[in-house]
């Protein structure tokens, strides 16, 4: 892979792009998924890469790769599923007992194949989970800029950083607890060296998931940022890599060393509502009965008087809706399905990289007319972070014949952006901050948000009662969007545009 380097002028000229009102602005990257295998019986591991990433695809469906050792990374747009007719000849040509891989969902950079990962610098492959937010503090450090505004990667730099500690130190633990103290952000990172050693980082806050399993039929260690990975492949959990910790898995079998640590962890509660897969389990917790519970949660906190049903807004809020209905006494019908045939209906409309994407795929949400007409319908959401999707969906829902529309959101208001690797970056662009600037109350934002986006009734969860529903002490779990506070993450930001995220 080719890399891109700046002189000072150009390093000059980027620098007043990512200044917004004369101040230094903080870069948001992507959120992801990654990851990391090695076979001590010398077992061809890419079919477990390929199986491992699709059920990774609901963390990132613009594009995806996989590394092998002495081998430039093969990457491709799309969804991994799209390059089904080339699975054999791939797992040919890339066949090795150790390998690396990576779903990419954008929330900074250009959608393009030369920011898919893996990515490689000299002997190292990377992939990444998460965000650096001091990404051109830290380009500094490699000698000047190495990205422009169609090719940013906070990723490409981590890995000039490292690769750069690596031979000062000649050990990667060491390596890894220099780079994070010079590093502001999140990351979950799978290594591959060209030797065949795979390694795997989480960092100490622990703010995205990351787990170790093994296949024991092949002898096979595996690193992924979900468990539903692993079940894809019929490995077994093993446990969460801890915060802090760096993995490795080569000839010898996996060894750990504490690279840093750093309490209290702020694992990201937005995980547990909405990104993560229902079948994983994250810090001893299963989603799907998280999600669950905070759905009987929500129906104590918000009972609603005359409801004559429980719809879902597919797909991550139906345990949450089913857990309403149980707790409440009502019904549970699914009154929304998703056109599974249409051009996008399969795919998550939060995690699209751009407004039109994200209204096609609503477009393709069918009401069942014989379930909501003239009913009182409790719609239950993971969350409202643009208003778009629900905007739209109270639109089908009243053309569908409902005689009145209650909407419960199983995550708090989203009001602040998301410098932990979520794409909700621009202030400008949230419901909850554009109408509720000034409220504290969630029940005077729920009123205005209610307004804007045509619902009878809005009621949002809150931090401590979304808290008790996952299993986690609230000091434990990530709730800066909803916040406001920036400590976990040691940075004061400043906010700016989707245009200027993006590169645009």
């Amino acid at each position: 892979m080719a890399f891109i380097y700046c002189r000072s002028w150009a390093w000059l000229l980027l620098l007043g792009l990512l200044v917004l009102g004369g101040q230094r602005t903080t870069l948001v990257h992507e959120n992801c998924g990654v990851v990391g295998i090695f076979s001590l019986a010398g077992h061809n591991v890419i079919p477990f890469a390929i199986d491992m990433l699709r059920a990774l695809q609901h963390r990132g469906q613009e594009a995806w790769g996989i590394a092998v050792p002495n081998k430039p990374p093969f990457k491709r747009l799309g969804l991994v599923s799209q390059a089904a007719p080339d699975f054999q000849a791939i797992v040919r040509k890339y066949k090795s007992s150790a390998a690396i891989g990576h779903v990419r969902y954008s929330t900074f950079g250009k959608s393009n194949l030369e920011n898919a990962q893996p990515l490689k610098v000299k002997d190292l492959c990377i992939a990444h989970n998460g965000t650096i937010a001091n990404v051109e503090q830290l380009s500094g450090m490699v000698g000047g800029c190495t990205f422009t505004p169609q090719t940013m990667s906070d990723t490409l730099v981590a890995a000039q950083r490292l690769v750069m500690h690596i031979a000062e130190k000649d050990d990667m633990a060491s390596a890894m607890s220099i780079l994070k103290s010079e590093m502001v952000g999140s990351f979950c990172f799978t290594f591959l060296t060209d030797e065949g050693s795979v390694y795997a980082a989480r960092d100490t806050r622990g703010f995205r998931p990351l787990v170790l399993g093994f296949h024991k039929e092949t002898g096979t260690y595996m690193v992924a940022s979900e468990s539903c990975a692993l079940a894809a492949v019929g490995a077994q959990l093993v446990r969460d890599v801890e915060p802090g910790e760096l993995v490795k898995m080569g000839k010898a079998g996996v060894e750990s060393q504490q690279f840093a640590t750093e309490t209290p962890h702020a694992h990201c509660a937005f995980e547990y509502t909405y990104f993560a897969h229902p079948s994983s389990i994250m810090e001893g917790i299963n989603v799907y009965a998280a999600r669950k519970k905070i759905g009987q949660f929500l129906a104590k906190k918000f009972p609603i008087q005359d409801a004559d049903v429980v719809v879902p807004v597919p797909d991550s809020a139906r345990p949450a809706a089913l857990g309403y209905a149980l707790e409440s006494g009502l019904p549970f019908e699914e009154g929304l399905l998703k056109d599974r045939y249409s051009k996008k209906g399969s795919m998550r409309s939060f995690i699209e990289p751009y407004q039109n994407d994200r209204v096609e795929i609503n477009k393709g949400i069918i009401p069942i007319r014989e379930v909501i007409e003239g009913k009182h319908v409790v719609v239950v959401d993971d969350s409202i972070v643009r208003g778009t999707s629900s905007a739209s969906i109270i639109s089908t829902l009243r053309a569908a014949g409902a005689r009145r529309i209650s909407l419960v959101v199983t995550y708090p208001p989203i009001r602040y952006p998301c410098y932990a690797g979520i794409d909700f970056p621009s202030q400008e662009e949230l419901i909850a901050y554009q109408h509720g600037a000034e409220e504290q109350a969630n029940e005077k934002v729920a009123g205005k948000v209610a307004r804007v986006i045509g619902a009878d009734y809005v009621a949002y969860n809150d931090t401590a009662n979304l808290a008790s529903a996952i299993g986690m002490p609230e000091e434990e779990l990530c709730f800066t969007c909803s916040t406001g506070n920036y400590a976990p993450l040691g940075i004061k930001p400043v906010f700016k545009t989707r245009a200027q995220i993006k590169g645009e």
